[in-house]
């Protein structure tokens, strides 16, 4: 009876010992997402910190500054028609051309606050996301990328449409009512904030830009978690996608770790720095392209592209 009461506490205490193994795990995971975190609200780098003065015009006023600047062509590095790259078929004078894998070591060359230029300002979201949080706090996007730059290199005209589609809820809309979710499992192998860090953007930008088309999110947004990157007064303006959220600010708790979340802003061009973000800190994340530019561009009196009939600067070419 001694021996077998002994063998029953033995076995409760393997358990015992078990569970709080898995428990162990599992508070490992979360703490690399907390670790994170914490390493970067006291790091100025929370959202609000990453989303201040982060895009620039191309105006008169950076026209006279152009040597404040270092200038970064995101553009790829393909021929095209013509048997030659983009870049080389005209950039911004001075840009050097990069790419998403040589970003960061290429940003060392920088002696200056960098600017991003890409086609239309949207990819140049992630590379900047992921130079604010590699020690260049002050980099930015060209708004609406080359496009902005010289008309000759517009890929905004073609982009902007009105869908008058069945699942854009129109104005006032009706936002779905906020929720609270567990945080995602975030892959990483370092221990302290510094490397966690500097893996999940090296992971963010192997993965490349992450963008979806406002159409296929229309048609399906139940397959999505939508969140509508607006103020209540614009939605009210305009309306919304059906089943999205309004997260604004954006706070994490909200968000469904569990699914896809695609954000959606004016331009895509806010929305791509959001989903960087989301994307680094472990969430399955997309933005979408163009934003309301490319849904409701008709119903806009504000935030829509007019077009870069007036806005030929000076192009380097080959």
């Amino acid at each position: 009876m001694k021996k077998g009461l002994i063998k029953v506490l033995l076995m409760a205490f393997i358990a015992l010992m078990f569970v709080s193994a898995c428990s162990k795990d599992d508070d490992n995971d979360l703490s690399k997402f907390e670790t994170l975190i914490n390493y970067m609200d006291a790091n100025n780098m929370t959202i609000t910190d990453l989303l201040s003065s982060w895009i620039i015009s191309a105006d008169s006023t950076l026209q006279a500054n152009m040597n404040d600047y270092y200038f970064m062509d995101l553009r790829g590095s393909d021929t095209n028609e013509n048997g030659i790259t983009d870049y080389d078929e005209g950039h911004v004078p001075g840009a050097v051309l990069t790419s998403f894998g040589t970003l960061l070591a290429d940003a060392e060359e920088a002696d200056k606050p960098i600017i991003v230029v890409c086609y239309t300002g949207q990819s140049a979201g992630h590379a900047v996301m992921a130079l604010r949080l590699s020690d260049h706090q002050d980099a930015k996007v060209l708004k609406w990328g080359m496009s902005g730059w010289n008309g000759y290199f517009d890929k905004w005209t073609a982009n902007c449409v009105q869908l008058d589609h069945e699942n854009w809820l129109v104005a006032p809309g009706n936002i779905m009512a906020s929720e609270t979710f567990g945080m995602p499992n975030l892959e990483a192998t370092g221990s302290n904030g510094t490397d966690i860090l500097a893996e999940r953007v090296a992971a963010m930008l192997t993965g490349g830009f992450k963008g979806i088309i406002g159409s296929d999110v229309l048609d399906a947004p139940e397959d999505y978690f939508i969140n509508n990157y607006w103020a209540a007064t614009d939605v009210e303006q305009y309306g919304n996608i059906e089943t999205a959220y309004r997260l604004n600010p954006l706070v994490l708790e909200n968000l469904n770790p569990d699914e896809i979340i695609v954000t959606y802003c004016w331009t895509g061009q806010t929305s791509s720095m959001i989903t960087a973000y989301l994307t680094v800190l472990g969430y399955d994340a997309k933005s979408l392209k163009f934003g309301a530019n490319s849904m409701i561009y008709d119903d806009l009196v504000s935030h829509n592209w007019t077009g870069s009939a007036d806005w030929d600067y000076e192009i380097t070419e080959p």
